[in-house]
């Protein structure tokens, strides 16, 4: 009998945050901003162990009381603007190995700031993690041709423009929109690894062969900003 892989899910929340206070337990359309993120991973079934990784107590009622763990606070080293993903989800992975001996074979990264995400999106990029062999799954976006890599510039010290790639003259640049290859951006939605990658020689979150999972637009959208947050809310409110 073939063994299924476990996924451990962990919910990413610090209390901290910059562009707009208090993000991820504010109401967006009526709900905290959390409220959708751990909603779409419950409903996936995809997840064998659900965990909140945070040093927001606000953000721990929430998530208890939409049926999630939240087994630990997090370090405060860990919940800095500085803090990256790696060493956050070493943490939560070595808590819970060590705390209460569960040892996933996947960990999946759900960033409140993707509200839009849905329940299909985490289980076909599971689906796409064991099909392929992969390392990793991320999810994209496509590129708009305006913000394609091969039309970006540089400027020179002098104030000279030059094309981005290979720092070719500007005369070089692509004119036709149909002649770009299409580009994708990480959207941030999806953050897929073995939980093996973490104790690896060279521990990372991608590991060597990462699998790309495009999403749709507006799915992707990720909140960044104000401006990020008004349209989430206006494209909720045409989703109902």
């Amino acid at each position: 009998m073939t063994h299924k892989p476990t996924v451990l899910g962990v919910v990413t929340a610090r209390a901290g945050s910059k562009g707009i206070p208090g993000k991820n337990t504010k109401r967006l359309a009526g709900k905290p901003l959390i409220a959708y993120t751990i909603e779409a991973a419950l409903a996936s079934g995809a997840f064998d162990r659900l965990i909140l990784s945070t040093d927001d107590q606000d953000a721990a009622r929430i998530a208890r009381e939409l049926g999630v763990e939240v087994p630990f606070t997090r370090p405060a080293a860990l919940c800095s603007d500085a803090a990256p993903h790696l060493p956050v989800m070493q943490h939560a992975v070595a808590w819970m190995r060590d705390e209460q001996r569960y040892e996933p074979d996947w960990v999946m990264i759900l960033m409140p700031t993707s509200p839009l995400r849905r329940p299909v999106h985490i289980v076909e990029s599971i689906s796409l993690a064991i099909e392929s062999g992969a390392d990793s799954v991320v999810s994209v976006d496509e590129m708009p041709a305006h913000f394609h890599p091969m039309r970006a510039v540089t400027i020179d010290g002098d104030g000279w423009a030059r094309l981005l790639i290979e720092n070719r003259p500007i005369r070089q640049r692509p004119v036709r929109r149909q002649d770009l290859p299409k580009a994708w951006v990480f959207n941030g939605a999806i953050y897929l690894f073995k939980a093996a990658l973490l104790e690896a020689e060279e521990p990372s979150l991608y590991g060597d062969r990462v699998a790309a999972y495009p999403m749709a637009l507006p799915y992707g959208l990720n909140i960044d900003d104000d401006r990020d947050w008004a349209e989430a809310e206006r494209i909720l409110s045409t989703l109902a």
